[in-house]
């Protein structure tokens, strides 16, 4: 059982937390810490807000303020605990800050979150020119990657390569106004890319097989 420590502030988390819960299966226990205070904009001291210690084998950033983050990852650096924070740019520590969930690639040490969410994994059945089942391995830790599956489903294998990164978007809990530079793209509408882009090639790979 790998034990999961995820901070959130005002509910930050929520989505992806909810999407945890319901896809993780049963070798995850889920622990959430809430900071709900107002704070101001640059914190010297987050003693207060933080734990003195955490016991965890993985934690997840969903914070907003920077410095809180920051100190988070040096106490879980200086504690061996891996650290994700997605869309971040923590400079301090060893955390990992991918541009999004659903872009984690695969690394050692996280274990069981990371053998179950991050850069999609899927194995596509096709029939008659036709999407039949999607079954997913690994996805966006808000659930985008199951949901959409099902909504593709019994289509065109044309239609679902359009409407499987739709349904991501719809389903993605990223900020879609949060543009960025270095991507040229919002973070909702690189976890379509990736999601399409996943999704084609499981389509090449059934069509190679036929």
């Amino acid at each position: 059982m790998q034990t999961l420590l995820v901070f959130q502030q005002n509910g930050s988390g929520k989505h992806k937390i909810e999407g945890i819960r319901r896809f993780c299966g049963p070798g995850i226990e889920l622990n959430i810490v809430n900071i709900d205070s107002e704070l101001p904009p640059i914190l010297d001291d987050t003693s207060a807000y933080l734990p003195e210690t955490i016991e965890a084998d993985l934690v997840l950033d969903y914070l907003v303020h920077r410095d809180l983050s920051e100190d988070l990852s040096i106490m879980c650096d200086k504690l061996k605990i891996p650290v994700i924070a997605p869309g971040r740019k923590i400079i301090s520590g060893s955390a990992l800050c991918p541009p999004i969930c659903c872009a984690l690639a695969d690394h050692e040490g996280l274990g069981e979150y990371g053998r179950r969410f991050g850069t999609p994994r899927m194995d596509v059945d096709v029939e008659a020119g036709r999407i039949k089942e999607i079954r997913v391995s690994r996805g966006a830790p808000c659930g985008a990657t199951w949901l959409a599956a099902d909504k593709v489903r019994d289509l065109p294998l044309e239609e679902a390569l359009t409407r499987f990164g739709l349904e991501v978007q719809f389903f993605c809990s990223a900020n879609p106004a949060g543009w960025d530079p270095l991507w040229g793209k919002s973070p909702v509408h690189l976890a379509a890319d990736i999601h399409s882009g996943v999704l084609k090639g499981c389509l090449k790979k059934s069509k190679s097989r036929v």
